[in-house]
């Protein structure tokens, strides 16, 4: 297994630049719902808690599934914003297996609010589309940074696994307090190890009429 420092790699900015006013939105919303709920969040009180008015919040997001969605795209950002630090010889698995923990080190400051989030989506069916979209899209990228094929039957078939691995390990995260999150790291192994089949590198890709793995 590949364990990266983080997930921005090592190399990090010590000043960093001043927050845009979608991340003050995210942040803000993120805040509200992990002490109030997500039920009961208007943009209104987003507006307030970010300091910036309404309307800035309807020309950058214009819904709270929007600002959703906007959760997504930063921790996405934030995985992708380094290539996985690979080593010589090693599975498509491992690559991957390197970026979802970036994941999960990019969602611990929001643990709060992402346990708010799965007990009260479920009555949102908006937002239960929104993150089910974002998601598939997150692991779309995933798969494509670790160099893995994502076309055709087979790709989608791998994204859906991936998803569904990535979400079970999850309900083990939300759980592991250790500061190496020792716990996830081997569930994730081992979820991965289940669906390695289907994880083709980009770089050899299936010969035709070679039969899709049973």
């Amino acid at each position: 297994m590949v364990r990266s420092a983080g997930p921005g790699g090592r190399h990090r900015n010590p000043q960093p630049a001043p927050k845009s006013d979608a991340d003050r939105i995210i942040d803000a919303a993120l805040a509200l719902v992990a002490t109030e709920g997500w039920r009961d969040l208007s943009l209104a009180a987003v507006a307030a808690a970010a300091e910036l008015p309404i309307g800035q919040i309807y020309r950058l997001f214009g819904s709270k599934q929007a600002i959703l969605r906007g959760l997504y795209r930063r921790i996405d950002e934030a995985v992708l914003a380094e290539p996985p630090q690979g080593e010589a010889g090693e599975h498509a698995r491992d690559r991957l297996f390197d970026l979802l923990m970036r994941r999960f080190d990019a969602l611990g400051p929001y643990k709060p609010a992402i346990e708010v989030l799965r007990r009260e989506l479920v009555g949102d069916p908006l937002a239960v589309i929104c993150a089910g979209r974002s998601l598939m899209r997150s692991m779309f990228w995933m798969l494509a940074a670790a160099d893995i094929a994502t076309g055709g039957i087979r790709g989608a078939i791998a994204v859906k696994l991936t998803a569904a691995a990535y979400l079970s390990t999850m309900r083990v995260w939300r759980g592991d307090d250790s500061p190496d999150l020792g716990r996830t790291m081997a569930v994730l192994d081992a979820r991965l190890r289940r669906i390695e089949r289907w994880l083709a590198p980009l770089h050899r890709p299936r010969a035709d009429g070679e039969p899709l793995p049973a």
